[in-house]
């Protein structure tokens, strides 16, 4: 074993009660989230060889977990996993306060701007990460969806399983209304607008993700809603009927009015101008929820208030009309 290796160390056997909220599970799906550090291939062989076992019977890995009943678990090897990073001080404090709904089934977080949601491509760690460090009594904190990295706003947390489902289910009929601003170059056309253009995701050699219009693509609907009018520019309420990646950029920039502060997407001279009145960032947040609750079925209604990078770059616009 190299020096690097973290040493495994061997476990005794474990009982464990099946609580509500892992109720409906499949027993594989579990383990391989309990036992982090478990190759993939040592869970189902204690599995086949019978022993895993629940209420004492042998089990197969598509046995859907009931509340109440007992999980035994073998003297299992894991490797010890490096200590998860304690976010700092300044980004406990942002998060804390960005909290703009918050009750035992799940959050509603205003995320900033250039914080990602999650860890990965290089990153140590995003929103989710943070928030189960600073939270270790919240045995379940999952996305329920994403927002880029450059965007900021509204971001849902599920604290119950049962919650990530519904919330799932409700975003799988379209039953959360989810309304972003958007600042875009030039002069949207009046009144309501909707493009309708299926989009196709693809990862180019360095890892970055492109998107483009393109028959072959996923479904994507976007409605868009002129909110204030500029010289030069368009401040837009969208809302989105699907959420693919990068869809209302894209969408955008198919309109001929790509957003505003859009590196990938967007119009270079159009966001050096921008800069000039302060802007340093893409004008893209997510300004509103509205869903029913997950559990108690009443209606929520979520809104996040602009940050003040983008509030300044709207009052000169306006100076400049």
């Amino acid at each position: 074993m190299s020096d690097h290796q973290p040493e495994p160390h061997s476990s005794a056997v474990r009982y464990i009660t099946i609580e509500a909220d892992d109720a409906g599970q499949r027993l594989d799906n579990y383990l391989l989230k309990t036992l982090k550090g478990v190759p993939k291939s040592h869970i189902y062989r204690l599995l086949r060889k019978g022993e895993v076992r629940i209420n004492k019977g042998r089990v197969k890995p598509e046995t859907r977990l009931v509340a109440g009943s007992v999980l035994r678990l073998p003297p299992i090897r894991i490797a010890e996993r490096p200590a998860v990073p304690v976010p700092g001080q300044r980004l406990q404090a942002t998060l804390r306060a960005s909290i703009l709904f918050e009750d035992e089934a799940m959050l509603v977080i205003n995320k900033p701007e250039g914080l990602a949601v999650h860890g990965g491509s290089g990153l140590s760690g995003g929103v989710i990460e943070a928030l189960r460090a600073m939270r270790p009594d919240d045995r379940f904190l999952e996305l329920v969806h994403r927002i880029d990295r450059d965007t900021s706003g509204c971001l849902m947390i599920a604290r119950k399983r049962a919650a990530l489902k519904a919330l799932h289910g409700s975003m799988l009929a379209q039953k959360i209304d989810k309304q972003y601003l958007a600042l875009v170059r030039g002069n949207w056309a009046k009144g309501r607008s909707t493009i309708n253009a299926p989009l196709l995701k693809r990862t180019v050699a360095s890892g970055e993700r492109v998107v483009r219009a393109d028959a072959a693509g996923k479904s994507a609907i976007t409605h868009y809603q002129i909110e204030e009018s500029f010289a030069a520019a368009t401040l837009m309420r969208v809302t989105l009927e699907t959420g693919r990646t990068h869809q209302i950029r894209v969408h955008s920039q198919l309109a001929g009015h790509p957003l505003a502060g859009d590196s990938k997407y967007g119009d270079e001279l159009f966001n050096s101008q921008l800069r000039e009145l302060g802007l340093n960032r893409m004008f893209l947040h997510a300004a509103a929820l509205r869903f029913r609750h997950p559990l108690s079925g009443k209606q929520v209604s979520v809104e996040a208030p602009l940050p003040d990078e983008l509030t300044k770059a709207l009052a000169r616009l306006r100076a400049v009309q």
